[in-house]
């Protein structure tokens, strides 16, 4: 039974806002030059898809700006998110909630 119970409150998924910082620096090293905008992009989705435990992660404009905002070469060595799992208001969506990072 304590499996159970611990179990249903794993699974429960339900609205939340946390703010992390991610220290890109770590995830930049023996990346090439030309790629490292892009690549500090995906590690900023893969993370906000493993800490919220949610398959569609929605990056914000203003953040892709700033990962960007040194060019593609300097990516800033930290960033600090605010990361909000939400429910997915469309019908016809495989996922029930989603991250806005």
């Amino acid at each position: 039974m304590a499996k159970a119970a611990k179990k249903s409150g794993r699974a429960s998924k339900e609205p939340v806002t946390r703010d992390y910082t991610i220290h890109l620096h770590k995830y930049m090293q023996k990346v090439s030059f030309k790629k490292r905008a892009a690549k500090a992009v995906r590690v900023v989705r893969q993370f906000a898809g493993k800490v919220m435990l949610t398959k569609d992660v929605k990056v914000d404009t203003k953040l892709n700006k700033f990962l960007w905002s040194n060019g593609v070469r300097n990516v800033p060595r930290r960033v600090r998110i605010r990361l909000s799992r939400k429910r997915n208001e469309d019908e016809d969506a495989k996922e029930k909630m989603f991250t806005l990072v």
